[in-house]
C-alpha cells in the first residue's frame, strides 16, 4: 500500500503538452454533434410545433460513433505522447558497467539426461542466451565441483567466453564433489577488485546446505558482490549418462538424479539468496537473471542520478486495437467479437515465467529433443498431449504419437513402433522400472548394441525374475554376442616404436665425442616420444590439465592464468 501511494505521489506528465489533444477531443465531439443537429439546423425555419411532428425520434440511450472512436483516440494518443510516469529508473547503458561471474556446476549429477539433452548442455545454452543478452558486458566464467576454478577472467568478448563454455565437461574437474562455499570465496575474491558491483550466478542441479552459512555471513559482510542460483533439473529426475552415450549404473541398476525442491527452498530460507528454477520453453529465466542483474546495481549506485520510466507506450496497445475500427466508412463493431475470438484461438499460450521455488516447480521440457517449445494446436484446447498421442497411435501414425506424447514410457513405444530405435532407448531410459529396462534391451537390440541390451534384460530379470520374455531375449542375447566375430588379439610388445626409420639417423657434430662414446641420435627419445603423444590442443583438455596443476599446487579453488 505504501509503494502504491508512492507512486500515486511521483505521477506527473513528462511532456503534458501534448494533453491540449484531450480538449480537441471534447470539441471535436461537441462540432460533430452540433452540425448533424437536424432540429438546430431547421429550428429558424420551420415552426417549433410542426418541427416536433416532422422529426423521425432517435433512438433511446448512448449510440457509439465514429467520432466517438476517434476523439477516444485522440485522447489516449494525447495521454500517451505527454509521458505518464511514477517510476525512475537508470539509464540503459549502466548495464553495460555491470560484471557477472556464471559458476557452472561440473558435478556428475549435472550429465542427467531429465532435460535435453542434459543438465550440463542446457546449462550452456543459457549461459549463451545470457551473453547474447549481454552485449557489450563483462563476463566471467567459473567451473566448480569439489574445487574451484576461474575458467575465464571478466571480459567482454563473446566469442571468446563462448568457446570456454562449449569446453566445459564434468570429467575436467580433479576432485569430485560440490563446494558451494569455496566458489563463493574464490570468485567474491575475484570480484572485490572491480569498481563496480556484481553479481555471482550459480547454474546447478543441487545446492550444498552446509554452504547456506557461508552465503549468510557474505550478505552479513556488506560484500559488494550478490549471489544468484539458476536451478537445472526436474523433480522427476533422470538418468546419469556416461561421456561414452552409456548409462551410468550402480549394481546393475541405472543411477537417476532428480532435483531436490525442498533443499533448494531451505537453501534460499537460510542463506537469503535468490533461488529459480530454469524455463524449458522460454528465455524467461534469462530475464529473470538480468532483472536481478539491474537491481543489485541500481541499489549499489542510488547516487546516481536517475531518469523517469516513460510508461505512454502501454497506451499503444489501446490505440491499435481502435485504430482497426474506422478503417472505411460505415466501421461496424459487431464483428469484433468474432475477430477476437479467432485471435484467440490461434494464438499460442503465453510463455512461462522464471519460476520461483516459493510458488512454483520445474516445468517438463520438450520431448522433441531439441529443448524448443512445442507448437500450439487448436487440439490443446480439448486433449491433452498424452490423448492426442493416444489417438494417433491407435490410427497407427506412430511418428505423430512420439510427438505428442508426453509421457516418456508411451512416447518410447511409439518412437520403437516408428523405427525410431535411438530415440526410443532415451526415452526408456527416463523411466525407472522393469517394464523398461525390457523396452530398451529391446531397442538397443534393434540398433546392434547386444551387450548394451543384455545388461538391460538381466537388469529387469533381477526385478521381475519370472518374466520369461525377459529371460528369452536374454539368452538370444548371449548367441549374438557369441557369434560376433572377436577382434585381433593385440601385440604383446608394449615398446613405443619409433617415428623415423634406421635409415634417418642423425648425427650431431657440434658434439665432441670421448672414448668409446657414439654421437647419435635416432629421432626423438622414447619419453619425448611418449610426452608429446599425451599433448592435447581441445579447450576441454586444456582446461582438465589446468585444474589438475593447479589442484596440484595447493591452489584449492586457484584460477587459470
Amino acid at each position: 500500500m505504501t509503494g502504491f501511494l508512492s507512486s500515486v505521489a511521483d505521477f506527473h506528465f513528462l511532456r503534458p503538452l501534448w494533453l491540449c489533444f484531450v480538449p480537441v477531443a471534447a470539441w471535436l465531439v461537441w462540432a460533430v454533434g452540433r452540425h448533424t443537429d437536424v432540429r438546430r439546423r431547421w429550428r429558424k425555419t420551420i415552426a417549433p410545433h410542426l418541427l416536433d411532428a416532422l422529426m423521425i425520434r432517435e433512438r433511446r440511450g448512448l449510440r457509439l460513433r465514429p467520432v466517438h472512436l476517434i476523439a477516444l483516440l485522440l485522447v489516449l494518443g494525447g495521454i500517451g505522447m505527454a509521458g505518464p510516469a511514477w517510476k525512475r529508473e537508470l539509464p540503459p547503458f549502466l548495464d553495460d558497467k555491470a560484471p557477472l561471474a556464471i559458476a557452472i556446476d561440473l558435478s556428475p549429477t549435472m550429465d542427467a539426461i531429465d532435460v535435453t539433452p542434459s543438465r550440463l548442455e542446457r546449462a550452456k545454452l543459457k549461459v549463451k542466451a545470457l551473453l547474447a543478452r549481454r552485449e557489450g558486458a563483462r563476463t566471467a566464467i567459473y567451473a566448480y565441483a569439489g574445487s574451484a576454478h576461474r575458467v575465464i577472467p571478466l571480459t567482454d568478448d563473446r566469442a571468446l567466453l563462448q568457446t570456454y563454455v562449449d569446453a566445459l565437461q564434468t570429467s575436467i574437474m580433479p576432485v569430485p564433489g560440490r563446494d558451494m562455499r569455496q566458489a563463493l570465496k574464490v570468485i567474491d575474491n575475484d570480484l572485490r577488485r572491480e569498481p563496480v558491483p556484481g553479481t555471482i550466478l550459480f547454474i546447478t542441479d543441487a545446492v550444498d546446505l552446509n554452504a547456506a552459512r557461508a552465503f549468510q555471513d557474505h550478505a552479513g559482510a556488506q560484500s559488494a558482490s550478490q549471489p544468484i542460483v539458476l536451478a537445472i533439473g526436474t523433480s522427476q529426475g533422470g538418468p546419469l549418462r556416461n561421456p561414452d552415450g552409456s548409462y551410468a549404473e550402480r549394481d546393475g541398476a541405472r543411477v537417476f538424479a532428480r532435483l531436490d525442491e525442498g533443499a533448494l527452498k531451505r537453501f534460499s530460507k537460510d542463506s537469503d539468496v535468490p533461488v529459480a528454477t530454469f524455463t524449458p520453453d522460454s528465455d524467461a529465466d534469462i530475464d529473470w537473471v538480468q532483472r536481478h542483474v539491474q537491481s543489485h546495481l541500481e541499489q549499489s549506485q542510488a547516487g546516481t542520478t536517475a531518469r523517469w520510466r516513460d510508461e505512454g507506450w502501454w497506451l499503444m496497445l489501446p490505440i491499435v486495437a481502435l485504430g482497426a475500427l474506422w478503417f472505411r466508412k460505415g466501421w461496424t463493431v459487431r464483428w469484433v467479437v468474432g475477430l477476437l475470438l479467432a485471435i484467440t484461438l490461434h494464438v499460442p499460450v503465453a510463455p512461462s515465467y522464471a519460476q520461483s521455488l516459493t510458488s512454483a516447480t520445474a516445468t517438463q521440457d520438450s520431448p522433441d529433443g531439441a529443448g524448443t517449445p512445442r507448437r500450439w494446436r487448436f487440439a490443446d484446447l480439448w486433449l491433452t498431449h498424452d490423448q492426442q498421442g493416444r489417438l494417433a497411435f491407435e490410427r497407427g501414425d506412430f511418428t505423430t504419437a512420439a510427438e505428442r506424447f508426453d509421457d516418456p514410457m508411451w512416447r518410447g513405444v511409439a518412437q520403437y513402433r516408428a523405427g525410431q530405435y535411438a530415440q526410443a532407448a532415451q526415452s526408456f531410459a527416463l523411466v525407472d522400472s522393469p517394464e523398461a529396462d525390457f523396452n530398451q534391451g529391446n531397442a538397443l537390440a534393434r540398433m546392434g548394441k547386444y551387450e548394451a541390451a543384455q545388461a538391460r534384460y538381466t537388469q529387469a530379470l533381477k526385478r521381475a525374475p519370472n518374466w520369461a520374455a525377459a529371460r528369452a531375449n536374454l539368452t538370444l542375447m548371449g548367441k549374438l554376442i557369441a557369434a560376433l566375430p572377436k577382434p585381433p588379439e593385440k601385440s604383446g610388445d608394449d615398446e613405443i616404436p619409433p617415428d623415423v626409420s634406421p635409415d634417418e639417423i642423425q648425427y650431431d657434430a657440434k658434439r665432441p665425442t670421448g672414448p668409446g662414446e657414439r654421437s647419435s641420435k635416432v629421432g626423438p627419445s622414447l619419453e619425448t616420444q611418449a610426452w608429446m603423444r599425451t599433448i592435447q590442443t581441445t579447450p576441454t583438455a586444456l582446461l582438465q590439465r589446468e585444474f589438475a596443476l593447479q589442484q596440484g599446487q595447493g591452489a584449492g579453488g586457484g584460477q587459470t592464468q
